[in-house]
């Protein structure tokens, strides 16, 4: 449903206009002066602008021009009198649409403003195809050749022709986004919008107009209708994403929205049926939320029609290399060097290889981006990694660096010294927090101190 804005300073025609085109179908706001105009369309989203020529302080000509300034697509109708044409063809020339002389009859009004909409629809369609063939998500950007994750792409090519609900779970940067885009830009809703949503990223009552969108006046501030994400999602997709955070309110909402396929704005009365495909990610873990009461059996359960769980990056350490290799390629432009990159030093590949990523792929990536920046080489060595990184990875236990014939009790003891000392300086010597790291008690762990003979300071 396209929504027009009209613009006139004559208080009862902005009404009257309104009335006519709300029978065509169309949604309507108003405003009766420039400044209104610019208000209203930085908070709504507006697919036609109808507005007067003569208007006191912003003339129609300079709201077309502030308008073109923020989007050069969004169609612009003048209205004039007889007496300024001259005027409506300086504003066809500046990027109006078109214009049309008062009076006029109804049946011309409405067959200026649907040509209008009509081309304005086809242009945000073509802008979500480019986007989408820009952005490469077709399997693109996920990057993988581990068992884990072949399993992960098989999932994404069978569930993408379907409009199936599907919940993503997977430890924070493993890539849960670029999963939902994939079945996306993979399915029959590619040239539809992608709309993604943090759930985690506002509060209850932001969250709420942010997903449902909310009518002028619903609540102190609301000067404008807003269209929620549900709205902006129409035809495409919707990603929620950190489902867990969800209040008990808004699974409730959320429910009864995949039930009904129907949604109320915020302070609205007049439900409104929407076509989308839901989306969702967390990184915890849902059935366990449930479990605990902390998420809805029957939201969870509407969520979990298809499950992907993304694997760390531990778990598929044969795909460190080929996304190493990814980012390599993807930072190049960026470097400074004449020298290119070709890969990494054999000692950066066996950190890498030994290292837990806690961050998983968004450490990874974030680690490569700066050693592009900062290598001098071909390649990538330790001494380009973050310093806090090479502080980590020194206390990770490499076991191709432990000779064959080496003695089990020498280097258990040598392992269990190392973990002491890692524990004592991550919780800067205090030992009753380095025991509870440890997993043993205030006392065992003095025990050892004294043990091992480690010089460690005392702090309680």
């Amino acid at each position: 449903m396209e929504t027009v804005l009209i613009v006139d300073d004559e208080k009862n025609y902005p009404l009257i206009l309104s009335a006519v085109l709300e029978d065509e179908g169309y949604e309507t706001l108003t405003a009766n002066s420039g400044p209104q105009a610019l208000q209203v369309l930085k908070y709504s989203d507006v697919d036609l602008v109808l507005t007067d020529m003569r208007m006191p302080g912003m003339d129609g000509v300079q709201l077309l021009e502030r308008i073109k300034a923020e989007d050069a697509d969004l169609p612009v109708i003048m209205m004039t009198a007889h007496g300024t044409v001259e005027k409506a063809v300086e504003a066809m020339q500046k990027g109006a649409y078109s214009y049309i002389l008062k009076p006029f009859d109804n049946e011309q009004m409405i067959l200026y403003v649907r040509k209008a909409t009509d081309m304005f629809r086809v242009i945000k369609e073509n802008r979500q195809l480019r986007n989408a063939v820009e952005s490469q998500y077709r399997f693109g950007n996920l990057i993988g050749k581990s068992k884990p994750m072949r399993d992960v792409f098989e999932t994404i090519r069978k569930v993408a022709p379907a409009s199936a609900t599907v919940l993503i779970e997977g430890e924070s940067g493993t890539g849960k986004e670029l999963v939902a885009k994939s079945i996306h830009f993979n399915s029959p809703r590619r040239e539809k919008p992608f709309v993604a949503v943090n759930c985690s990223a506002l509060a209850e009552s932001l969250l709420e107009s942010e997903l449902f969108g909310h009518e002028r006046g619903a609540f102190t501030g609301a000067v404008a209708m807003k269209k929620g994400r549900f709205e902006l999602a129409e035809g495409g997709t919707l990603f929620l994403d950190e489902i867990g955070e969800l209040t008990q309110n808004l699974q409730v909402k959320l429910l009864r929205v995949l039930q009904e396929r129907t949604i109320e704005r915020v302070g609205g009365i007049k439900p409104m049926a929407v076509d989308i495909r839901v989306l969702a990610a967390t990184n915890k873990q849902l059935k366990k939320e449930m479990l605990a009461g902390r998420f809805r059996e029957d939201l969870y359960y509407r969520l979990n029609v298809v499950h992907i769980d993304l694997p760390s990056l531990t778990t598929r350490q044969e795909d460190i290399r080929p996304l190493c290799n990814h980012f390599i390629k993807k930072y190049a432009p960026e470097r400074t060097a004449s020298i290119p990159v070709i890969g990494l030093d054999t000692e950066v590949e066996r950190l890498f290889h030994d290292y837990n990523w806690p961050g998983n792929v968004r450490e990874l990536e974030n680690v490569i981006e700066r050693a592009m920046i900062l290598c001098a080489s071909d390649t990538i060595r330790v001494s380009d990694l973050p310093r806090d990184f090479r502080d980590n990875a020194d206390n990770t236990m490499h076991l191709d660096g432990i000779p064959a014939n080496a003695n089990l009790a020498e280097t258990l003891v040598e392992i269990e010294k190392r973990m002491i000392l890692r524990a004592l300086k991550l919780s800067d010597n205090v030992q009753s927090r380095a025991a509870e790291l440890l997993g043993i008690g205030k006392s065992g762990l003095n025990q050892k101190i004294k043990k091992f003979k480690l010089d460690i300071g005392s702090r309680s």
